[in-house]
């Protein structure tokens, strides 16, 4: 499709439409199940069938097949999201439907771990919630709600909400797996274990630990190293109740790759000598340590190879208690100490590009502070309404948000073989000292929201509504530092006069109402609308000192989407189709470019998901079509533009076959071309990934797992710079073997 057209093509629908029937979506074990139960945006759970959401749920088995290798990759063939996570385990950009990706992180898409957010926004700079968020062996499942209920039974999700659920230990999931890395150094150690501690109390722990490089990179040392720990224990009550106390403990350093230099030719990136996007790291063993200034004026020694280091130790309740009158009462809470560091090079230019030396930053950012507190209390009630069955449920959602980082980043001359100079600029003066900052903001929510469904027959008809009240109060300082080559870190310090007092409030109401209509108890109609809102947080205190001290109105974003769409299941076959128009407004800061954005956007489009088994053999996969426009913007030549990273067809492929004690598959994850900026000037080029798996059944217990990523090494970019200078892809090829024992 041409990036003028206001339509989509017909033989762009029709050419999806003809994969999508044979199928393509998430790599599932299994077909959509529309009679499973989804919890996540769903008031007391619903099935698929019966929901008016567009609902994809995948698997630990699913997880598996995939080879995904972070949270965000799980998520890269769900239709309608679209997840960049080029960026390693963390950082990742994802979005829904159309909604741009003006910054990074998921500014509409809200990630939680079992139905509570990991953190409160998804578009902090540096500090994303997939950095917080691990998957291993004690992960049951992932559910991904698009649209709908996501705006009014989450805050900051006017798009979608992503739900890791976690084994409770009820059911039986005992195993214990070793991994290595093929081809590369790596070294990881599984477990889940869950057990019955009497008739109705049991209990779940589980996590793994890890050693080694980070799959592609050849980076020298352990630049994947740490692990993580889960554990839950619930008691069972009469009638469904039940308590649940969880702890999880999160201490893990993963590589954090940004993009790498690279040039442009007629508007197509181009790479440059002796720099592979797919590998290349220019974090060495032998780098000096980067000396940086914290938020209290003194100087602090970092280890570049320390890339994204990640601290999270949280503590949650979830209880349930059904009542003699009708009424049930959940609540979720949950206490998180987060922090960590993020280090990473940036290039600030492409050496010519060259191929020779280039200029590096050093993104060398201490999260200071981001603790966060939430807790959600509703109660719901089922009766009788006009010959139907009507569920009422209203709900408190509270929650607090500590913001803390510094930025000091030096800058030095980087060779593309590694080699570094002495700095040649440091935090106080690199980039004419834009970026040399400490804050520390706190942000607290409240959210009273309440949803009523009526039930009769073959029609549901579900409405909610939402009202978020958020405040915001603390400081931001910047460094006192000029344009020039500041080599002395005593020649600058956090410049009192330059404090700026955050102290405002905001508060939206956000709707959503939707029908189900049984055509058959195989065939379903469905529609729904919803207006959402997401709260800016960090990217509001650029360059706008003295505008959050409640003086005067803070922007937001807002979300609206309407979408009409049809499940079916015949024999071995199910589909999930969905037709989805939205609108976006929204305001954006972007440090790397230090550019505004103040736009509306306009998408529309269709969703496909299928799944399909016959006897050894199955198939399933999903596929967006989408045509997404700039309706405004303060650069005028940007409107009627193509947002920039938005592709017209999104896809996948996973074919499997089981023979024997063997499976194999493979999981095709394609792409048409999208455009690097929102002037449409910079394109990057469609392409098709390949990830490979095969699984050997030793005995009833024990299994052999192989997986490959990226299997034909395709060099797939996801994002560029304004001026094309650097770029990012997709990781290279990669393997790992894993040996798995299920007890």
């Amino acid at each position: 499709m041409k990036a003028n057209k206001k339509t989509i093509s017909p033989k762009t629908i029709a050419v999806a439409a003809s994969l999508a029937a044979m199928q393509i979506g998430a790599v599932y074990a299994q077909s959509l199940n529309l009679d499973e139960v989804v919890v996540t945006a769903s008031p007391t759970g619903r099935t698929k069938m019966k929901s008016s959401d567009s609902v994809t749920s995948v698997g630990e088995e699913a997880i598996m097949r995939s080879g995904a290798t972070s949270a965000a990759e799980i998520l890269r063939s769900v239709p309608g999201i679209r997840a960049e996570s080029s960026g390693g385990e963390g950082n990742a950009n994802i979005t829904v439907r159309g909604a741009p990706v003006s910054a990074g992180g998921s500014r509409y898409v809200q990630m939680q771990e079992d139905g509570l957010p990991v953190l409160l926004f998804g578009d902090i700079a540096f500090g994303t919630p997939d950095q917080f968020l691990r998957t291993d062996y004690t992960t049951d499942r992932v559910e991904v709600v698009r649209g709908g209920t996501a705006s009014t039974l989450a805050s900051n999700a006017p798009g979608a909400i992503v739900n890791f659920v976690s084994k409770t230990g009820r059911d039986v999931g005992n195993a214990v797996g070793v991994t290595t890395g093929v081809g590369s150094r790596l070294n990881r150690y599984d477990f889940n274990f869950g057990s019955a501690l009497s008739a109705d109390t049991y209990f779940n722990m589980g996590g793994f630990t890890r050693q080694g490089e980070g799959g592609p990179f050849k980076t020298g040392f352990n630049s994947q190293d740490g692990g993580q720990f889960k554990a839950s224990v619930t008691k069972e009550f009469d009638k469904g109740s039940y308590v649940r106390v969880n702890f999880k403990n999160l201490d893990d350093k993963t590589p954090s790759n940004m993009p790498v230099p690279t040039r442009l030719s007629n508007g197509s990136i181009q790479t440059i000598a002796g720099v592979d996007p797919r590998n290349a790291y220019f974090i060495t063993p032998n780098m000096t340590r980067d000396t940086t200034i914290d938020r209290n004026g003194n100087q602090v020694t970092t280890n570049p190879a320390d890339g994204l280091h990640i601290t999270s130790r949280s503590i949650g309740l979830e209880a349930k208690l059904n009542l003699e009158n009708g009424w049930t009462v959940e609540e979720k809470m949950r206490k998180s100490t987060n922090s960590g560091r993020f280090v990473a090079m940036f290039p600030a230019d492409n050496g010519n590009g060259a191929g020779g030396a280039f200029t590096g930053t050093m993104f060398n950012t201490s999260l200071d502070n981001m603790d966060n507190m939430f807790n959600d209390l509703k109660a719901s009630k089922t009766f009788d309404m006009n010959g139907g069955k009507s569920v009422f449920t209203g709900g408190l959602f509270t929650g607090s948000q500590n913001l803390g980082q510094t930025w000091f980043w030096n800058q030095y001359t980087v060779g593309t073989n590694g080699s570094w100079s002495a700095p040649v600029k440091t935090g106080w003066s690199t980039w004419d000292g834009c970026c040399a900052r400490t804050y520390d903001v706190k942000y607290n929510v409240t959210a009273p929201y309440a949803a009523l469904s009526w039930e009769k027959e073959k029609l549901t008809i579900e409405g909610s509504v939402r009202q978020n009240d958020m405040s915001a109060t603390g400081q931001t300082f910047k460094g006192t530092g000029t344009a020039g080559s500041n080599l002395s870190l005593s020649g600058g310090s956090w410049n009192a006069a330059s404090a700026d007092t955050i102290n405002y409030k905001q508060s939206k109401l956000s709707y959503s109402g939707g029908a189900n209509y049984a055509l058959t108890k195989d065939t379903a109609l469905y529609a729904r609308i919803s207006d959402g809102y997401n709260f800016a947080a960090d990217r509001l205190m650029y360059g706008t000192a003295g505008a959050l001290n409640g003086s005067k109105p803070v922007s937001f974003n807002r979300l609206k989407q309407q979408e009409f769409g049809v499940k079916h299941r015949e024999g071995n076959l199910s589909l999930f189709g969905t037709f989805f128009m939205a609108q976006t407004d929204e305001s954006n800061y972007e440090a790397t470019t230090q550019k505004f954005t103040t736009n509306s956007y306009e998408a529309k489009g269709i969703e496909l998901e299928a799944g399909y088994r016959s006897g050894a053999f199955r198939l399933s996969g999903g596929a967006t079509i989408t045509d997404a426009k700039i309706k405004s913007s303060l650069t005028a030549s940007e409107v009627g533009k193509k947002p920039r990273r938005q592709a017209d067809v999104v896809y996948s492929l996973a074919p499997s076959y089981r023979t024997g004690d063997l499976e194999f598959g493979a999981a095709f994850i394609g792409s048409t071309k999208s455009y690097g900026d929102d002037a449409n000037t910079i394109t990057m080029d469609g392409y098709v990934v390949t990830n490979l798996f095969a699984n050997y059944r030793i005995n009833k217990q024990t299994s052999a797992i192989l997986s490959v990523n990226n299997a034909f090494n395709k060099l797939a970019f996801t994002e560029v710079e304004g001026d094309g200078h650097a770029a990012r892809a997709l990781a290279g090829r990669s393997a790992k073997a894993t040996l798995k024992y299920e007890f």
